[in-house]
């Protein structure tokens, strides 16, 4: 069984957090197969199988179809959010930005699969073993980054701005940050600390996108928690347990995007089910995740406004 999330608590593409991103990467998978016009990750179905977490593998692959283990709503949710954030970096890139940071890189391959107009650098940040997984694994595949891709191997709970500095980045040139399907792992000061750093490190011009969950109701985690279980239980009945109410920090906490606003960013925002109505996918029929009402957030900063 996994344990309950802990400070200090550390993981690889098979355990713990990092198993969510190696689910990520499956639902990417096949909603590329699904939908190509939507999204285009060529990267998504080898690196699961490199993992080599069996169910994900066959999911990725399309030996086993999604049925119950993966809901509709989760693929198409993979769709739109991947969508938003290639759409993100190459807005920001496409004005003249030349620097982007990607939190929490996991198996994101947009360093290798977007048109990133030449001279952008692209850092990833990940605990090391991550990017040196991710890195080995695509080498081998004979994949070539399309910008120059700079790994920050660091834990985002340690010094990472010391070391995003050391691999080269300039606090003083505009940036495009994302923090995408992070915040929710991390404890709620952690991620004020982190939305703070990503503004004190941003010159005028810098660009976020991240998500923004609305703080819960009176019973809405106790039902959350519910669905997350029944899925695991899903997925625990073929092989793999990754018990994935225990990774998500719950209750409430600074909402992600006035937080941001308060520091002086100017954000558009959209929900996902505006995202699914936009792409012409189908509504939620339920909604126990409470992922409909979750806000993508996309921004600028003005500091001299501050």
């Amino acid at each position: 069984m996994t344990s309950t999330r802990h400070d200090g608590d550390t993981w690889d593409l098979a355990s713990s957090v990092g198993a969510t991103a190696t689910a990520a990467a499956a639902a990417r998978a096949i909603a590329t197969r699904a939908d190509p016009r939507l999204i285009n990750d060529p990267f998504a179905e080898p690196l699961v199988r490199a993992v080599g977490i069996d169910l994900l593998t066959r999911l990725a692959t399309g030996e086993l179809p999604p049925g119950d283990l993966v809901e509709q709503t989760a693929i198409d949710v993979a769709k739109v959010r991947t969508k938003f954030y290639d759409e993100f970096f190459l807005d920001a890139t496409s004005a003249g930005i030349t620097q982007v940071v990607i939190l929490a890189s996991g198996l994101d391959s947009r360093a290798y699969r977007l048109p990133w107009p030449a001279g952008t650098v692209v850092y990833e940040v990940d605990q090391p073993q991550v990017v040196e997984f991710k890195t080995r694994t695509l080498a081998e595949l004979g994949a070539e980054p399309t910008a120059d891709r700079k790994v920050v191997a660091v834990d985002l709970r340690d010094d990472w701005p010391t070391a995003l500095r050391t691999a080269g980045f300039d606090p003083a040139r505009p940036t495009a940050w994302s923090a995408e399907g992070l915040l929710g792992y991390l404890p709620p000061e952690a991620q004020d600390r982190l939305l703070d750093t990503i503004t004190e490190l941003s010159a005028p011009g810098s660009r976020v996108a991240t998500e923004s969950r609305p703080n819960p109701k009176p019973g809405e985690d106790d039902t959350t928690k519910a669905s997350l279980n029944r899925v695991s239980e899903r997925w625990r009945a073929q092989g793999f347990d990754p018990d994935m109410a225990k990774l998500r920090y719950f209750g409430e906490r600074n909402e992600a995007a006035p937080y941001l606003t308060d520091r002086g960013w100017a954000l558009n925002t959209i929900t996902i089910r505006d995202l699914l109505a936009a792409n012409d996918l189908p509504p939620l029929k339920t909604d126990d995740l409470r992922m409909g009402d979750v806000l993508y957030v996309s921004g600028a900063l003005d500091k001299a406004t501050e």
